[in-house]
């Protein structure tokens, strides 16, 4: 005997099934836009202009808008030279900015690498500090040094008092009848 549950899950899951079968038999299938079709960078005029597409470089030099040389990284100087070189933007060459750009990645490294050795100090030091513990040292020497002088203060005054017999003799035991 099949339980109600299951023979109320097995339709739905059997229509979810055929539906999936027929829209995929249909054509109804998931396809990728292809990108826009590539603008040529030598009708472009003006720096602004060349720029808007991002494939494309200005030069200074000699006013051209060329394609960016996807192949090397930086622009090479038979192309156009790094100072006169603009992309992105037109007011910042691209000299400029690639010495900003490794100013700002410099900070960050250097800003991560103290960040790391702050949190790697503070989890050596979790317990008592040398320096705590060296002065707690010396104030426990310093105490015992007090306690051995007063100890021997105490063995002094007490040989002195019972040279001149400040102090009865416990150790006599008709010592306590002298005085009567």
């Amino acid at each position: 005997m099949q339980s109600p549950i299951s023979s109320r899950v097995a339709p739905s899951v059997l229509l979810v099934f055929l539906a999936f079968v027929s829209l995929v038999s249909r054509g109804y299938s998931y396809t990728t836009v292809s990108p826009p079709p590539h603008k040529p960078c030598i009708v472009a005029s003006t720096c602004e202009q060349c720029l808007e597409n991002v494939s494309c470089l200005w030069c200074n030099t000699n006013s051209s808008c060329l394609d960016y040389p996807v192949r090397h990284i930086l622009p090479p100087s038979s192309l156009c030279q790094l100072s006169q070189a603009r992309w992105g933007v037109c007011w910042v060459n691209f000299e400029a900015l690639i010495i900003a750009m490794a100013v700002v990645g410099g900070t960050i490294l250097l800003s991560i690498t103290v960040c790391c050795c702050c949190c790697c100090c503070r989890r050596g030091q979790s317990g008592p500090d040398r320096d705590d513990e060296r002065l707690a040292r010396r104030r426990e020497e310093i105490r015992q040094k007090s306690e051995n002088r007063k100890a021997e203060r105490r063995a002094r005054h007490d040989e002195i008092r019972k040279k001149y017999g400040l102090i009865p003799d416990s150790d006599h035991p008709y010592s306590k009848f002298e005085n009567d």
